[in-house]
C-alpha cells in the first residue's frame, strides 16, 4: 500500500504504478508540476478483474444504498472544491473561475445520477400466452473500461463514475497522462466516501499502453471514451474483437450561424465565450463563424475588438479570462494550423500567437487569432483547431449557412443566432448536429444529452438517455400457469 498523494487506485487500495513514471507539466511556467507512476499492463488488469469481483455485490445493493454513497462522493467534492480546482488548473491550464464552475459539474454529475435510484424502469407486456407476463428489465452491462482527455479533467470523471455507479457497475478509468492529478485526487474522495473495493478504479499511463490493455480486455463488458477521433477509430477497432460496445464522444466542428436579425451585441459575446472558454480547448467551441452579409462587418469588428481585449493571464488569478494552451506540443499543433491558413489565403485580421511578453515565463501562452477571407474547403474550416483561434466567412444568407455548416466530417455542436422564428424551427429540422443551441451557448445541461453525429462519435453522455449505454436490456418470459404454452410459433434463432 502507498500513502503517496498520486497513488493509484485498485481494489480499494491506493498502489504506486509498476510501469514507470512520467512527469506531469504546468502548463503556467512549463515546469514539472509532479511525478506520476504509469501502471504496468499487468496492473490493469488486475483492476479489471477487482471490477469484476466487485460487480455482482454491488449491483445486489438496493440502489438507494449506492446513492446515498453518491450522494457523499458529491458532498465531498463540494467540500474539497476549491483545492481540487487548484489542481485542475495547475495541471490543466484553463483559468480558475472556469475551474471551479468544472468542479461544480463534477459534484453535479454524482447528485444527479443518485437521483436515479428511483427511476431505473422496466416494462411489462402482455404475453401471447395464458397466465404469463413479459418483463423486459434494465440490468447492469457489469465492467466498465473508461478512458477520458485532458480537458476537463475532473468532470469527466464524474461524467463516466456517476453513471456507472448508479446502473451497478463497476469502473477502471484512465485519465489522459498529461492530467491525470485531478483524477488521482478524485480517488482519495471515492475511498473517503466509502466506495466498496473494486467499484471504481483509478489507473494511470499512456493510451498507447493502458489504454490498449484496459480496452482489448475479453473481460469488459463496456468502453466509454471522450477523445479524439483516431483514438475513438483504434478503440472501436479494439473492442470488435471482443464485440464490446462502445460510447464514444470525439471531436467537433461547431458552426456558429448569425443572422442579420439577431442580437448582434448577444451574438458576439457568445461567439467570444464559445471560442476562448478553456482557450478553445473544448469540443463544442465555436470553430467556424458564419455571418450574413448585412452584419458582417460590424460583427467583426465588433468580435475582434472584444478579443483584444482578453486579459490573459496566470490561470489562478480571478482577473483573468484566458490562460495558456495544455501543453507545447498543442501549441505548436494550434501554430501550424494558423500558418497553414495564411499560406492558403485567409486574412489574419488579428494575429495572435505568442506574446512577446507572457504573463508567466515558460507557459503554453497563445493570443487570439482571427482569421477573415475563409473558405468552406480550407482545412482551417474543415479540420478541428482546439485553440484560440477564430475562422469568420461571409455568407450570403441562410440557406448558404445552413449547406456549409452541414458540410463536414464532424456533427457534435452548433449554435445559431436568429430572432425568426421560421429560421429556428428549419435550423431545428435541418442542422445535422447531435446539439443546436439557439440564441445560447454551452456549456450543456446534466439532464440533456451530449451526443454527436459522423465523427463526433456515437452514444454519448448525460441524461435519461447518456445512462441508457451503462443499462442493457433482460427479457424474462414469467409464466405462472401451472403448463407449460403450447402451439405458439417460434420466432428466435
Amino acid at each position: 500500500m502507498s500513502n503517496s498523494q498520486n497513488a493509484m487506485l485498485v481494489d480499494g487500495r491506493r498502489v504506486e504504478g509498476r510501469g514507470g513514471s512520467r512527469e506531469v507539466f504546468n502548463p503556467t511556467n512549463g515546469t514539472v508540476l509532479a511525478v506520476v507512476a504509469d501502471a504496468s499492463r499487468e496492473q490493469a488488469h488486475e483492476a479489471l478483474a477487482a471490477a469484476r469481483r466487485a460487480q455482482p455485490a454491488w449491483a445486489a445493493l438496493a440502489p438507494l444504498e449506492r446513492a446515498a454513497i453518491m450522494q457523499r462522493i458529491a458532498a465531498l467534492i463540494t467540500e474539497n472544491a476549491e483545492e481540487l480546482a487548484r489542481i485542475v488548473v495547475q495541471e490543466q491550464g484553463k483559468p480558475i473561475l472556469e475551474a471551479r464552475g468544472e468542479i461544480g459539474g463534477a459534484a453535479g454529475f454524482f447528485s444527479y445520477y443518485a437521483e436515479f435510484a428511483r427511476r431505473i424502469q422496466g416494462e411489462i407486456l402482455p404475453s401471447d400466452a395464458r397466465g404469463e407476463q413479459i418483463w423486459i428489465q434494465r440490468v447492469p452491462v457489469g465492467v466498465v473500461a473508461a478512458i477520458i482527455p485532458w480537458n476537463y479533467p475532473a468532470a469527466l470523471v464524474s461524467r463516466k463514475v456517476a453513471p456507472s455507479m448508479i446502473a451497478g457497475n463497476t469502473i477502471v478509468l484512465k485519465p489522459h497522462e498529461e492530467t491525470p492529478l485531478s483524477a488521482l485526487y478524485m480517488a482519495r474522495l471515492f475511498e473517503k466516501a466509502g466506495v466498496p473495493a473494486g467499484v471504481v478504479n483509478i489507473v494511470t499511463g499512456s493510451g498507447a499502453e493502458i489504454g490498449e490493455a484496459l480496452t482489448s480486455h475479453p473481460d469488459v463488458n463496456l468502453i466509454t471514451m471522450t477523445g479524439s477521433v483516431p483514438t475513438g477509430k483504434r478503440i472501436m477497432a479494439t473492442a470488435s474483437a471482443n464485440l464490446v460496445p462502445v460510447s464514444l464522444e470525439l471531436g467537433g466542428k461547431a458552426p456558429f450561424i448569425v443572422m442579420d436579425d439577431a442580437d448582434i451585441d448577444l451574438a458576439v459575446r457568445s461567439a467570444v465565450t464559445s471560442r476562448y472558454m478553456n482557450c478553445g480547448q473544448v469540443c463544442i467551441c465555436n470553430e467556424r463563424t458564419l455571418v450574413h452579409a448585412r452584419v458582417y462587418d460590424r460583427f467583426v469588428e465588433t468580435f475582434v475588438a472584444a478579443s483584444r481585449s482578453l486579459r490573459l493571464g496566470d490561470p489562478l488569478s480571478e482577473q483573468t479570462d484566458l490562460g495558456p494552451k495544455v501543453s507545447a506540443r498543442e501549441l505548436e499543433k494550434v501554430e501550424r494550423i494558423v500558418e497553414a491558413a495564411i499560406g492558403a489565403g485567409a486574412e489574419a485580421v488579428l494575429k495572435g500567437g505568442r506574446p512577446d511578453t507572457p504573463p508567466v515565463a515558460g507557459g503554453y501562452w497563445m493570443t487570439p487569432t482571427v482569421l477573415t477571407g475563409v473558405e468552406p474547403a480550407m482545412p482551417i474550416m474543415q479540420d478541428e483547431i482546439f485553440g484560440p483561434v477564430v475562422p469568420i466567412m461571409k455568407v450570403a444568407d441562410f440557406d448558404e449557412a445552413l449547406a456549409i455548416a452541414n458540410d463536414s466530417r464532424y456533427g457534435l455542436s452548433a449554435y445559431l443566432f436568429t430572432n425568426d422564428f421560421s429560421k429556428i424551427m428549419r435550423a431545428v429540422n435541418d442542422v445535422n448536429f447531435g446539439e443546436v443551441y439557439i440564441n445560447r451557448v454551452g456549456p450543456e445541461s446534466l439532464q440533456g444529452f451530449h451526443n454527436g453525429y459522423r465523427n463526433s462519435g456515437l452514444g454519448g453522455d448525460d441524461g435519461v438517455h447518456g445512462l441508457e449505454a451503462f443499462l442493457r436490456k433482460k427479457t424474462v418470459y414469467a409464466n405462472y400457469s401451472g403448463t407449460s404454452p403450447v402451439g405458439l410459433m417460434p420466432y428466435g434463432g
